[in-house]
């Protein structure tokens, strides 16, 4: 009964099984299956549901990407939407909301909510969504500091039904200020006479509901993190973060910094509309055009010495290339050194000067072979040693310059991954074209 069902056998389960049977094989589906059974076949994806209940629905709902939640949830009349936002979170509300662009129909779906949730989405959405109050949910679960071991299970039995999870129980007072945690496991072996502040874990650790998304994962990561409460000023819980959130924005962080770093905008999508690649992509195509032209422009400063020793035009963009392939090295690292928290003050200078070494000794490595490569091609030692200095000091600077911009980046509020790319590659052009044509022009009369 618990075998995986594959896409054939799960299609014809929906379509054509009875209710009952339904129901009960259901129980071994996870949402994410049906979600994918919905995006790769033909099948009309309300036949596909329509047996389904509002809990399920609301639970595949949740597994779509945030651009498609509501085109999912419009499938299905007025009415049974009313039923289906009922069961769920308030954070995967806030999501289902916050994905809406039209604002009349934000506005509809808020009316289809009960109050309760209507609050609860409202004071989601006042937080920065990427903070840690914009990622959690409202629904946890209270035990009052008084109370004990068997008043905490009669409310527990008494909450059963509105439970969807309960990793951690919070012990508060009667202002909600959070005094700790408390396992199930600790509940179930201790007597029934038990306080609950013998039993509680008082160190808790909490995340304010101003903190970083980026933050809070580093520290589910750091501690191997279940669930962490989320906390105002005054102490007092108003959320938690589960780790399939945390999972959740992981990726999205991830994939946005690789967007980033290769000059595409964050949300861009592979199956997104020709107009939103262009959005996304033109801009930066034009910001590259633009350190293109100042880097052609110390190009030109050394025309003439190019016109005496023309295979200099065969060998600098080898200079220029292998540093921008050396600082696009040491720039991936910081950028997710910075992500991750790795990098900080402790070992920042450390860091620096092993990135220094780094460059200095691969361009050393790198420079003797060029330089070498570069006699024999040109007939003259003084090109070798021209070509082998030039890519010392570009290989050099480009891994210092790959450190540095994020960090400075950073300082400034700016993404580090997003801006990166375009100042390393910009600095190791304009600096390599730089050193080997000065270069080249300080030793011309060697090299005629």
């Amino acid at each position: 009964m618990g075998k995986h069902l594959d896409s054939g056998e799960l299609l014809d389960l929906l379509l054509h099984a009875p209710d009952d049977l339904l129901q009960e094989k259901l129980e071994y589906v996870h949402p994410a299956d049906i979600l994918q059974l919905i995006h790769d076949e033909e099948a009309d994806p309300r036949e596909l549901l329509s047996r389904l209940s509002e809990e399920q629905i609301a639970d595949i709902i949740d597994e779509e990407e945030e651009e498609d939640k509501y085109e999912l949830l419009k499938l299905f009349p007025s009415i049974r939407q009313e039923q289906i936002v009922d069961e769920m979170s308030s954070d995967e509300l806030a999501d289902l909301i916050g994905s809406i662009e039209n604002e009349g129909e934000a506005k509809a779906l808020l009316d289809k909510m009960s109050q309760e949730n209507r609050e609860d989405v409202g004071q989601l959405l006042s937080y920065d969504p990427d903070t840690a109050g914009g990622i959690m949910a409202t629904e946890f679960i209270t035990i009052y500091d008084n109370k004990t071991v068997q008043s905490t299970l009669k409310y527990l039995r008494e909450i059963a039904d509105e439970v969807e999870n309960a990793y951690s129980l919070y012990v508060t007072d009667r202002q909600d200020h959070l005094r700790g945690t408390l396992d199930l496991k600790d509940i179930v072996t201790s007597s029934l006479e038990t306080p609950i502040m013998e039993v509680m874990n008082p160190h808790v650790l909490s995340v304010p509901v101003e903190m970083d998304q980026e933050e809070v994962i580093a520290l589910f990561d750091k501690y191997s993190a279940v669930e962490l409460p989320v906390v105002n000023g005054d102490n007092q819980i108003v959320g938690i973060i589960t780790v399939d959130d945390a999972m959740d924005v992981m990726r999205e962080e991830a994939t946005e910094d690789i967007h980033y770093m290769g000059g595409v905008a964050g949300e861009e999508k592979v199956d997104g509309s020709l107009g939103e690649s262009l959005k996304s992509r033109l801009p930066w195509l034009l910001v590259n055009l633009l350190t293109a032209f100042l880097a052609s422009s110390v190009v030109g400063l050394f025309q003439e010495t190019i016109g005496k020793v023309v295979l200099l035009a065969t060998i600098m963009p080898i200079v220029t290339g292998m540093g921008g392939n050396a600082g696009t090295q040491s720039m991936t690292l910081i950028v997710r050194g910075i992500a991750l928290g790795e990098l900080d003050r402790d070992n920042a200078l450390r860091v620096f000067a092993k990135e220094c070494g780094v460059g200095v000794f691969t361009g050393l490595v790198i420079g003797v072979i060029v330089a070498v490569a570069s006699a024999l091609v040109g007939g003259n030692p003084v090109l070798g040693l021209v070509t082998g200095c030039a890519m010392l000091l570009n290989m050099a600077v480009a891994t210092a310059t790959g450190y540095v911009v994020p960090v400075v980046l950073k300082k400034l509020h700016v993404d580090p991954a997003l801006a990166s790319a375009v100042f390393v590659t910009t600095a190791t052009d304009v600096m390599g074209f730089f050193f080997f044509l000065g270069l080249a022009t300080l030793f011309l009369p060697l090299l005629l």
